[in-house]
């Protein structure tokens, strides 16, 4: 994916350029729909310029429900707050993700190794569609939230509590590992007609010359079940 070198948006927090991680960037080139079609980049400062990939479909942004559905176990539109995943030990706060000029999603600050980043003009967690979290897999400190990301297993709990005093809880599906030469955008980030979950990081084996990680790891979750907080 090719992200030309671009400022963030202005309110958006500017990434500190490292040598040794940071999470490869989302591309959303600009297609009919105001949301283009979403593509992944390993970046390890998140503006290096990379291979586009392309995809047919667009993705539409998510649009706030009225009620949860029957059929799909949908939670209204809310902004998610907390992400809690007890198989790795991750308990961290959100930061709201946006899409730059450049059509490159900002990433989650490097600079704080337990923050979770939620793109906020698609599906939130619980909302009907793939509500799309990213992280930091290290830092030049050390490990990050997302470092054991990969360890994952299908029936692991993922629980996400929410601005409307709700949890939502997903059951992981399956833990993936893709080349940023071969990313399958359409699995990854297609509309899903229930509640989905896609948390992404780096992977892979590290390239010192090019200064990013080869691969991207993708967990599949759905919504499990919910319940009101307190």
């Amino acid at each position: 994916m090719a992200a030309a070198p671009q400022p963030p948006q202005p309110h958006q927090s500017q990434p500190k350029p490292v040598s040794h991680s940071l999470l490869r960037a989302l591309r959303w080139p600009a297609v009919a729909a105001a949301l283009g079609a979403l593509l992944i980049h390993n970046s390890m400062d998140s503006r290096a310029d990379l291979k586009p990939q392309t995809r047919p479909a667009a993705i539409a942004p998510a649009t706030p429900t009225a009620a949860p559905s029957a059929s799909e176990s949908a939670l209204p539109r809310s902004v998610p707050e907390r992400l809690s995943i007890p198989a790795i030990a991750v308990n961290a706060p959100f930061t709201q993700l946006t899409i730059g000029t450049s059509g490159q999603l900002n990433p989650p600050p490097a600079d704080d190794t337990n923050l979770v980043g939620w793109y906020r003009d698609g599906a939130s967690p619980g909302e009907r569609g793939a509500s799309i979290v990213v992280g930091h897999v290290d830092t030049t400190t050390g490990p990050a939230v997302f470092a054991r990301l990969e360890s994952l297993r299908p029936g692991n709990m993922v629980r996400i509590a929410r601005a409307d005093n709700t949890v939502a809880s997903f059951k992981v599906d399956s833990v993936k590992a893709f080349s940023k030469e071969d990313f399958p955008n359409d699995r990854v980030y297609a509309d899903t007609p229930s509640p989905e979950l896609r948390l992404i990081t780096c992977g892979g084996a590290y390239n010192k010359s090019t200064r990013e990680y080869e691969e991207n790891v993708v967990v599949f979750a759905h919504l499990d079940s919910t319940r009101r907080r307190g």
